[in-house]
Parts: structure tokens; C-alpha cells; sequence
């Protein structure tokens, strides 16, 4: 394995245990409870769907007439997790994207979903995350959460943009949460067989093959540049803080 790849995983932990065994999964106990944390956890699929397409947009061609851009297996690399994520299948085999997807599971799970659509349609409207923010009347957490996202996103370097893609998302769900799901979903089956499915698409699809896809895309674009590295882990440091900060955001409103 990658030392590089080592250290990072070495440095960020004591966050990934903080988010791992974090308050706010003991707090979700009810269906209620856990609309409230679909409300803010869907911005983080969201901007998880636009990070990848940045990535995407910097590591192929994605314009006309088309140029070779990059090296084809940093091309095959996002190409393929971008069709898992973009297209993958429902609980029915329907073609659908994981962020429509989780749109899904909180329309059955009765969760409010009007704040995300809001944020999207404005945002999609007038370009300014500010405005969208306002109109839709997004959490502050999420908001943040968001934000730096797209911090990285607009910087450009395609290496901020897969390691906190690869370390920053991945490998999160707890088994404290696994099951607590299980257990909802035998009481209320109708209404979270949508999202018991996502979670369980989710560990399947994004913490197996496309993990390994993500590690060996990082460590293509970083190579054996140590300054790349290091930004690099800076990028994902501050990526769990901000998972965390959403976490601690989900718990006090569940309090």
C-alpha cells in the first residue's frame, strides 16, 4: 500500500472515530428523529454528486470537439465511479442517480424534503449559493458543510478534489447506525425500505469497489509529490471537521 496513502488514514483517525462514534446515531431512536437527519444529511449527498462531477470536468474531456485530456486510467478511474453514482439502480432495478435516490427514500420516509429541492431549484435559477441558501432557508451547518465543498471544487486541484472525495466520504456509516436502521425498518417497513436499501447500496457500491477506485485515483494525481500529499491531507482534515460539525448540527436539533 501507498505509505503516503499510510499516513493519511493515520492522521485523520481520531476524526473518522469521532464521526464513527459520534452522539447523534444513539439520538436517532424514532422515524422522526430520522427525518430530521435525512434533512441535513441529503446537502452531503448532494455536493458528493457535484464533486464528482468536478472531478469528472478536470480529469477527462468533457467538451466538443474532444482532446485527449489527461491519462486514460485516471479517465477509466472517474469514468466508472461516475456511472455508479450518476446511474445506478433503485430498489425496483430502475436507473437512477444516488442523490435522486435519497430524494426518494425521504418522500416514503415522510421526511421534508422542500428545503433541498428549494436549495437546488434556486441555486439552479440564479447561480448564487447565498441566495439559494436564503430562499430555501438551508441550516447553517449544512450551508457550511457545502461551502467548503465547493471551496474545493472551485480551486481546481484535482488532488483536494479526490482525496476528500476518497477519505472524506467514504467509510462512515457505523454499525450503531446499520442497525438501528434494521431495527425502523422492521417496525415501519412502508416507509424506510427506500432508504434501508440506499444505505445498504451506499456500503456496497461507494465503501467497496469505488473506494478502491477513489485510493488509486488519489494516488495517481498526487504521485510522488510529498507537497501534494500534504495539501492533500490538510483538504480531508478539514473535510471530517466538517462532517462532524453537520453531526453535532443533527444532534443539538434532535435535543
Amino acid at each position: 500500500m501507498n505509505l503516503y496513502i499510510d499516513k493519511i488514514r493515520a492522521a485523520i483517525e481520531p476524526l473518522r472515530q469521532a464521526i464513527i462514534h459520534h452522539k447523534v446515531y444513539s439520538a436517532i431512536r424514532s422515524v422522526e428523529a430520522l427525518r430530521v437527519f435525512m434533512q441535513y444529511h441529503v446537502y452531503a449527498v448532494w455536493d458528493f454528486m457535484s464533486l464528482l462531477k468536478s472531478l469528472q470536468k478536470n480529469l477527462t474531456c468533457v467538451e466538443v470537439p474532444w482532446y485527449p485530456k489527461g491519462t486514460a486510467q485516471t479517465r477509466f478511474l472517474i469514468n466508472e465511479i461516475v456511472v455508479g453514482e450518476e446511474s445506478d439502480v433503485d430498489e425496483r432495478g430502475e436507473r437512477t442517480s444516488h442523490f435522486e435516490l435519497y430524494l426518494a427514500a425521504m418522500q416514503q420516509s415522510g421526511a421534508d424534503s422542500s428545503q433541498i429541492e428549494g436549495f437546488v431549484s434556486a441555486l439552479q435559477e440564479t447561480g448564487d449559493f447565498a441566495q439559494a441558501y436564503a430562499r430555501s432557508r438551508t441550516p447553517k451547518a449544512a450551508a457550511d458543510f457545502v461551502d467548503f465543498t465547493f471551496e474545493i471544487i472551485n480551486s481546481g486541484q484535482a488532488h483536494l478534489q479526490a482525496a476528500i472525495f476518497t477519505f472524506g466520504r467514504e467509510d462512515l456509516i457505523p454499525n450503531m447506525f446499520l442497525s438501528i436502521i434494521g431495527e425502523l425498518h422492521s417496525q415501519f417497513p412502508s416507509d424506510l425500505s427506500t432508504f434501508k436499501y440506499y444505505i445498504e447500496r451506499h456500503i456496497e457500491v461507494d465503501g467497496g469497489h469505488h473506494s478502491h477506485l477513489a485510493i488509486e485515483m488519489t494516488s495517481q494525481l498526487c504521485g510522488e509529490r510529498a507537497e501534494y500529499w500534504q495539501q492533500a491531507q490538510a483538504a480531508v482534515v478539514r473535510s471530517l471537521e466538517r462532517r462532524l460539525a453537520l453531526w453535532d448540527a443533527v444532534y443539538a436539533q434532535l435535543r
